[in-house]
């Protein structure tokens, strides 16, 4: 479904990505992880079109979208969140679902504002977040932000949906509740998952896959049980003095 050919990218001298590539089946929960700056957000850019790669390339469904612009590619069915939501803050929450209807879901198109406020309201039932409808986006909480954050990239129909960092910052109760709704995306919607993220409890109990990348390179992929125990990522994440 989403094929990523020895992708690099620089930022002058500065390669960000080196040679990664990736191979994404449909309707699985694919998990990317790596210590901080290992190019993990870039990469997501990169697929997204708001970063051109170096070189390498970019295939989705066959298309290659290494030099599609975002809305282009968001077009053929690639949506995402961001580690930092960004809803427009002084809209009501159905009002920021209701657009990414009417706007954002360009494989349907024709919608009116008043059809897209009332199939908001499902997606919103969707993600538990319906009884706060009325609410300015600037006064949710975090795990309200990031759930709105969930049901806008799913109002554009997408096909594929990359998730950076949904669970950072939540409690255990909330990380339970944000995983169970990732599967259910997958499950219901028969939506790829492709998934960032640090908090490792959580995308080694969900993910299928993991690639782990660091400095920029792939340095492992696999079932997250063979990931757990490749001796490259243990020293990526608790250094050689772990090693024996």
């Amino acid at each position: 479904m989403l094929e990523i050919v020895r992708v690099t990218k620089y930022f002058g001298g500065l390669a960000a990505l080196k040679n990664v590539s990736l191979s994404v089946k449909e309707k699985t929960i694919f998990g990317i992880i790596g210590p901080n700056g290992s190019g993990k957000t870039t990469l997501f850019n990169c697929i997204s079109g708001i970063y051109r790669p170096t070189s390498g390339s970019i295939y989705f469904m066959g298309r290659d979208l290494t030099k599609l612009t975002p809305d282009k590619i968001c077009k053929l069915g690639i949506s995402r969140t961001f580690q930092i939501p960004q809803p427009f803050y002084k809209l009501t929450v159905l009002d920021n679902v209701a657009l990414s209807l009417a706007f954002g879901n360009v494989r349907r198109g024709g919608l009116s504002i008043e059809e897209a406020r009332k199939e908001a309201k499902e997606y919103l039932e969707f993600v538990n977040l319906l009884k706060r409808s009325d609410f300015l986006a600037r006064d949710l909480n975090v795990q309200e932000s990031k759930k709105l954050e969930l049901a806008r990239a799913l109002a554009c129909d997408p096909r594929i949906i990359l998730l950076d960092e949904v669970v950072a910052g939540l409690n255990p109760y909330e990380v339970n509740e944000m995983t169970g709704l990732i599967r259910r995306i997958r499950d219901d919607f028969g939506i790829t998952i492709l998934w960032i993220e640090h908090v490792m409890k959580a995308i080694m109990s969900t993910a299928e896959f993991i690639a782990v990348l660091n400095y920029g390179e792939k340095i492992s992929e696999g079932a997250p049980s063979e990931v757990a125990r490749d001796i490259n990522v243990i020293k990526a994440y608790l250094g050689d003095e772990f090693i024996k």
